[in-house]
């Protein structure tokens, strides 16, 4: 190739603009389209920057190629910049105003007719995976990757400006599952023994902690087996830090400050002082930990209220100290019936076993399928109590009884899909908050042993560390972590907690999660013996770079802001991963296979 040997390139083809008139540039990319208009052929030429368009004569011996070009060619094209004559600029381009001249034009490579159109938003999914490269031609994806990469730069800046250092943690770790599954990796130099993917760099940064390291940072890769969602992937990347001697405060106010830097740099918003709230007041007043605020509604408790009822159903929920739960949604009060039925299906998939509504119409008048149980006056009045206004209706209050947990979970269900629904979300702002004060730990009744509800590492409140020490079991349910979750427009996008610092209380910990000595020193042997060295008091935080690029791009999938991500099945369809290996490869590792049944 001639023209790269001899001839560098000067210019991104997106970058070229009216200033530029009259210098001669050297561009290389891929022909967007192609326009033969007689003796003259015009080519948007394109590459990361975005588009610029080339007048090419094939009649001039340096730009004969001009003749063979096709869509999706790779060129390299030598001209002069020129304006684009009067009533020819194009307003929905930067580049618009200007053309360039092609003085001599080279074919680098050619291109098969492509499987779909990248810029084709019908194309299937799968196809789309399966020429992922393909599609990351398009503006939109590789405009993602460069934002995940402004986020990346802003996150090294920021750090390093407050003094933490990075740090490289071992991909090849040791299986220690708590939550998600393991990655196994087996050893060839060790037979019969396996490596594990880290699904956090959790016990290494503490460990840095202790050999004084004081700030760390990474970009970390993360792996987990789990059960794939449209926000979640096999491997995923997370902004991961651990400080020493903080508190609570110290670790919330550098994880704001960065994101301070990112919005500011990023989207040109500034954030300005971000709410705390307990777990308790989010269940509440939300039904989730992970509120979005953009949305107004709020549940209201109606327990006390209707406990006496005689519609038994409140009054038998009331008394087994379960929670009547009331939301209030404006300009729902021309639901049908059918409407309400879906709703209602909803409200059973979060658990629930019913839902309860009181609809009041744009005439004003009540609807109820408990009103033979309450009269109209009492219905106007829950209503008022859930926030409406019974004077004006077009709203309707849902209201569920069950535990605590299905409440909350069927009504903040609801409340996400109806505000979607309704357009009732201020998607003009980024809303944000911390949530604090989550438990400490909580009872798995499948395997009948409590478990960490952040994880074993989290220290639990100073005045709940006596309960934990002694194993007052009976109190383990209202145990409160120094936990907090950093919230961004109802997702989590980051968590973190100050750590048990001491040997001791750690394995009061793993006690308490049922764990037996000879598990405690075969899964955390060495991480319990390098807390009896001189551990400082720490704490550290994680944002999942992944979610918190997906929020700045405005898309609803983490696969959005990913390279070459993987299919709800863990697969990639482009280089068809996993796949199967040689009995060769097999044999080396010591590894035999064995039919196995539906799992």
């Amino acid at each position: 190739m001639k023209f790269i040997a001899q001839t560098k390139r000067t210019n991104y083809c997106g970058d070229l603009r009216i200033e530029h008139k009259g210098q001669k540039t050297v561009l290389m990319g891929w022909v967007n389209t192609r326009r033969d208009h007689g003796g003259l052929v015009f080519v948007d030429l394109r590459d990361r920057a975005g588009l610029v368009q080339i007048v090419m004569n094939p009649q001039e011996a340096a730009c004969q190629a001009a003749k063979d070009v096709r869509g999706e060619y790779v060129v390299a094209i030598e001209g002069i910049v020129r304006a684009r004559p009067e009533g020819m600029r194009n307003k929905n381009l930067k580049t618009g105003d200007i053309e360039v001249e092609a003085q001599r034009v080279e074919i680098l490579s050619e291109a098969r007719t492509l499987p779909f159109d990248p810029s084709d938003e019908k194309v299937s999914e799968t196809l789309r995976l399966k020429y992922r490269y393909l599609d990351l031609r398009s503006p939109r994806l590789q405009g993602h990757l460069i934002k995940r990469h402004e986020v990346m730069m802003l996150v090294r800046e920021g750090l390093h400006a407050k003094g933490f250092v990075e740090v490289e943690t071992p991909i090849l770790y040791k299986s220690t599952p708590e939550g998600a599954r393991d990655y196994l990796v087996p050893s060839r130099v060790n037979p019969g023994t396996f490596y594990a993917l880290p699904q956090s760099p959790q016990t290494l940064k503490q460990l840095l902690m202790i050999s004084g390291m004081d700030k760390y940072f990474q970009i970390a890769r993360c792996f987990r087996d789990e059960d794939l969602r449209a926000d979640r992937q096999p491997e995923f990347s997370q902004i991961d830090l651990e400080m020493s001697f903080v508190d609570r405060d110290d670790v919330m106010a550098v994880a704001e400050d960065v994101v301070r830097l990112i919005w500011k740099r990023i989207k040109n918003v500034d954030v300005g002082p971000v709410p705390v709230m307990t777990y308790t007041e989010a269940m509440n007043r939300f039904g989730c930990d992970k509120p979005d605020l953009r949305i107004s509604w709020e549940l209201k408790d109606l327990t006390e209220k209707l406990k006496t009822s005689t519609f038994k159903v409140f009054s038998d929920v009331a008394s087994r100290g379960g929670a009547i739960k009331g939301l209030y949604v404006p300009g729902a009060g021309g639901f049908s019936r059918g409407q309400f039925d879906k709703l209602t299906d909803k409200a059973k998939q979060m658990g629930a076993k019913g839902l309860v509504y009181i609809k009041i119409d744009e005439k004003n008048q009540v609807t109820s399928p408990v009103s033979k149980f309450f009269s109209e006056t009492e219905l106007r009045d829950i209503y008022n109590a859930c926030g409406g206004d019974a004077t004006r209706g077009n709203g309707t209050v849902f209201i569920v009884a069950d535990d605590f947990s299905v409440s909350c979970a069927a009504l903040s269900a609801l409340r996400l899909h109806l505000a979607a629904e309704l357009k009732a979300i201020d998607t003009a702002q980024d809303r944000f908050l911390w949530v604090v004060d989550f438990p400490l730990l909580e009872y798995a009744a499948e395997e009948k042993r409590w478990v960490a509800c952040h994880h074993p590492f989290t220290a639990p409140k100073d005045e709940d560390l006596d309960a934990l020490v002694n194993k007052r079991e009976s109190e383990f349910s209202r145990l409160k972590a120094k936990a907090y979750d950093f919230i961004c427009n109802g997702n989590e996008v980051a968590g973190g907690s100050i750590r048990i610092h001491s040997g001791e209380v750690q394995k009061f910990m793993f006690d308490a999660l049922g764990m037996s000595e000879d598990e405690i020193k075969l899964k955390f042997g060495f991480f319990i013996e390098a807390l009896t060295y001189g551990t400082p008091p720490h704490g550290g935080i994680a944002w999942g770079l992944d979610r918190l690029v997906m929020i700045l791009c405005g898309t609803e999938a983490i696969r959005e802001v990913i390279a070459f991500p993987k299919t709800a099945k863990a697969t990639d369809l482009m280089a068809e991963a996993p796949s199967t290996v040689s009995r060769a490869q097999l044999i080396e590792l010591g590894i035999r296979l064995i039919e196995t049944g539906p799992v």
